[in-house]
């Protein structure tokens, strides 16, 4: 309970921060709509001229994507301390971190929390609604609970991710571009169901970086693609990315060594 009511107020502080600069945020978060809803323009003039996607519908894809863009978001919201890991070791803002009492890795979490990303949670959440209304999915309270653990897996997944490369800056001590592919690029990969990419992708997206495990097979199992009723609990096993990412963060943080900034 304590640190729900620490993370509060450090969430608070840097909402009011934010607050006193109006003009900059609203146009920041109307920029982060704007963009995501070219995304969405896009999945939609495919799916005018080819209509489906491996049997998948245009709002079955269009769930599929907001399941991912939501997911993408949460994680680079509250997690985005960690994707700018490699600022913080420059400018020396990790050794104060270090010297304040209480947890590391809570603490680099509660320094940035990315507000201005509601935008773009938006379009997620407008593209959610409609999937779910149009899909034409018969909802029972377990693909209810199965779409909220995909929302969790796919934020965790995401979030172990960014404390992967917050380690890795440990060691380079600057920030590397190639694991945007696992950020970035998951999140317009994730437009479609993972498995439209081919039998490769899909075995390194099940077996390496777990993102089919929280969006392809549960997906099959919310719109009735698969008689593998056990699908719809792969996103728990997803979650657990989270523990290798821990523990490399553990062994980078016994290694660091201050810049001297």
């Amino acid at each position: 309970m304590r640190a729900i009511r620490l993370y509060f107020r450090f969430f608070v502080i840097q909402l009011k921060s934010m607050m006193q600069h109006k003009a900059s945020f609203f146009f920041t978060v109307l920029g982060q709509f704007l963009v995501s809803f070219n995304v969405f323009l896009g999945v939609t003039f495919m799916m005018e001229r080819f209509h489906e996607v491996q049997g998948f519908t245009y709002p079955e894809v269009l769930l599929c994507f907001s399941i991912t863009l939501m997911a993408y978001t949460l994680a680079e919201t509250f997690f985005r301390s960690f994707d700018t890991f490699n600022q913080m070791i420059g400018n020396g803002e990790f050794d104060r971190i270090l010297l304040r009492p209480g947890s590391c890795i809570f603490l680099v979490l509660c320094s940035k929390i990315e507000l201005t990303r509601i935008g773009r949670l938006l379009q997620a959440a407008v593209m959610l609604v409609y999937g779910v209304t149009k899909s034409g999915i018969i909802w029972t309270p377990m693909r209810a609970f199965t779409l909220f653990l995909m929302i969790l897996g796919g934020t965790l997944v995401f979030a172990s991710i960014y404390i992967i490369f917050a380690s890795i800056c440990i060691f380079t001590l600057e920030g590397l571009e190639f694991m945007n592919v696992f950020t970035d690029g998951a999140r317009e990969y994730g437009k479609y169901p993972v498995s439209i990419y081919g039998k490769t992708v899909l075995t390194i997206c099940t077996f390496l970086v777990p993102f089919a495990l929280f969006q392809y097979y549960p997906f099959l199992y919310l719109t009735g693609k698969t008689v593998r009723d056990w699908y719809a609990l792969l996103p728990i096993p997803a979650c657990l990315f989270l523990i290798p990412a821990a523990c490399l963060w553990r062994f980078g943080l016994s290694h660091y060594q201050s810049t001297g900034s």
